[in-house]
């Protein structure tokens, strides 16, 4: 049974070559750039080549939710025909120095209708993505700040491609805003990790070095 990912990489991996064989523009962006303009829906989808986006939500009251991390091997944004009200709240930015393949929604339209395996591939991503927002709304928001910690960072070491490695791309800053919780009970959390010699942290990064006593801390609908 697969559980909820807040790292989305590899999912296209298999379709790099046939992505390059259809028509796209290479295209490059630097650490910080958006992907695409804010307070905009998506026109572009971007197949990234390397690198990391990091997608959130900005409310109207300057409130920032991170919602997902995208690396290489996959397609963001997912292709869907729609434009949501909702989308035009959503940013993804760079984290890094990112190459990408971009494509136009009529171009990844005419993929999707001709290629069976991807459009398969597409509606799997979704599902992924469906079944992030649902743990997060259904599930996630219900547990106390700490169990809410242990939850992302047994699920960010469980990923089964980088392990460590995600979580060199975020601030306690950015874990606190994925968690919606204050810097206040990010830190308590932490240190209490720290203090049972369950993590190490560094500067902007954090290494689990004791898995199974991190997993007795999550909740079962995580493991």
């Amino acid at each position: 049974m697969l559980i909820p990912s807040y790292f989305f990489t590899n999912d296209f991996k298999q379709f790099y070559e046939y992505f390059l064989s259809q028509p796209h523009i290479k295209k490059s962006f630097k650490k910080g750039d958006y992907l695409w303009e804010p307070n905009k829906p998506f026109e572009k989808i971007h197949y990234i080549i390397s690198g990391v986006a990091q997608n959130y939500l900005e409310h109207e009251n300057g409130h920032r939710k991170i919602l997902s991390f995208h690396g290489s091997g996959t397609v963001f944004p997912g292709y869907h025909e729609q434009d949501y009200k909702i989308e035009s709240a959503l940013i993804t930015v760079a984290l890094s120095d990112m190459e990408v393949l971009e494509f136009t929604k009529v171009e990844f339209r005419r993929m999707f209708q001709q290629n069976q395996q991807l459009s398969a591939q597409d509606i799997d991503w979704f599902s992924k993505d469906v079944n992030l927002l649902l743990y997060e709304t259904a599930h996630q928001e219900y547990n106390n700040s700490f169990i809410k910690l242990c939850n992302l960072l047994y699920l960010l070491l469980v990923n089964e491609t980088g392990k460590q490695n995600h979580f060199n791309c975020m601030t306690q800053d950015d874990i606190a805003d994925i968690l919606g919780i204050s810097r206040v009970n990010l830190t308590r959390g932490l240190t209490r990790l720290r203090k049972e010699n369950i993590i190490i942290t560094k500067r902007k990064q954090i290494q689990v070095i004791d898995p199974s006593a991190l997993e007795k801390y999550c909740s079962l609908e995580t493991l």
